[in-house]
C-alpha cells in the first residue's frame, strides 16, 4: 500500500486517546496512549502481544522498515486489535533531535503522521547532512539551543514540510525551543542503551530484545509466531 493510501487511512481514522474501545467506524488503529517516557503506543491496550520499536529518524534502515514493515504492522495487526506497537527515540545526532522534536510537535494524535511524512521523505530532506559545508556545521554546532535547531530546520527545509501538516512557522520555533520535550527524547535515548540497544531499528517483542533483528524479514516470523 502507498505512504498517500497509509495516510489517507490514518486521516480516515481520526486518533483518540486513551484506552476506550474505538468508536464505532473505528480501528484499534486509531488509539494511541502517550506512556509517562513520552513514547507512543497504538493499538489495543489489552492485546496480547505488544512490539517495540526504537527508531531514529536520520536512519536510512529505520526509513526502509517504516515503507517496508510499519504499513502491514499497522493494517493488518494494529487495527484488528491483535497488536500493541510502541514507538521510542534513539536520538543520534543534533539532526535526528530536530525532527523527533518536530514530529512530537503538538497534540499526540499529531505524531503518527508527523513521523510516517518524515521517515517517507527523508532520502530527499536528508541531503544535506550527507556532505555539509563548514559553514553549515557552524549553523549546526554554534549558538543557543533553540538557535541551532532553528538553523537546522532551516537548512534541511523542515518548515515546508512541518507546514504541509498544518504548522505555522511560530508553532514550529516553539516546538524547536521546547526543552522538556528534548530532555525527555534524551531520557528514552538513555534507557535504550541501558536496555542494551546499539543501533536502530531495534524491536522487542512483549519487553524482550530481539538480538540481530533490524529488518522486516527477520522480524515478521517472530511477530507472527507470536499471535
Amino acid at each position: 500500500m502507498s505512504a498517500r493510501r497509509l495516510i489517507a487511512l490514518a486521516v480516515a481514522a481520526t486518533l483518540t486517546l486513551g484506552a476506550a474501545p474505538p468508536k464505532r467506524g473505528l480501528s484499534w488503529g486509531a488509539v494511541v496512549a502517550l506512556t509517562p517516557a513520552g513514547s507512543h503506543v497504538y493499538g489495543n491496550p489489552a492485546a496480547n502481544v505488544k512490539l517495540t520499536e526504537w527508531m531514529s529518524y536520520t536512519c536510512s534502515h529505520c526509513a526502509h522498515f517504516e515503507s517496508e514493515g510499519a504499513t502491514p504492522i499497522r493494517l493488518q495487526l494494529v487495527m484488528p486489535g491483535k497488536l500493541r506497537f510502541e514507538i521510542r527515540h534513539l536520538v543520534r545526532d543534533p539532526v535526528d533531535m530536530t525532527v523527533a522534536l518536530l514530529t512530537n510537535c503538538g497534540t499526540p494524535d499529531k505524531f503518527l503522521l508527523n513521523h510516517i511524512v518524515f521517515l517517507r521523505s527523508q532520502s530527499t530532506w536528508i541531503q544535506p547532512l550527507m556532505n555539509p559545508t563548514s559553514a553549515q556545521r557552524v549553523r549546526w554546532e554554534t549558538g543557543s539551543y533553540a538557535v541551532r535547531s532553528r538553523n537546522i530546520a532551516s537548512d534541511f527545509h523542515f518548515y515546508d514540510i512541518m507546514a504541509t501538516r498544518g504548522y505555522t512557522r511560530v508553532q514550529v520555533d516553539r516546538c524547536l525551543s521546547d526543552k522538556a520535550m528534548a530532555d525527555r527524547l534524551a531520557a528514552q535515548t538513555k534507557d535504550a542503551t541501558e536496555r542494551g540497544v546499539e543501533g536502530t531499528p531495534t524491536f522487542a517483542i512483549d519487553d524482550v530484545l530481539l538480538a540481530g533483528t533490524h529488518d522486516w524479514r527477520l522480524l515478521e516470523p517472530q511477530l507472527l509466531a507470536r499471535m
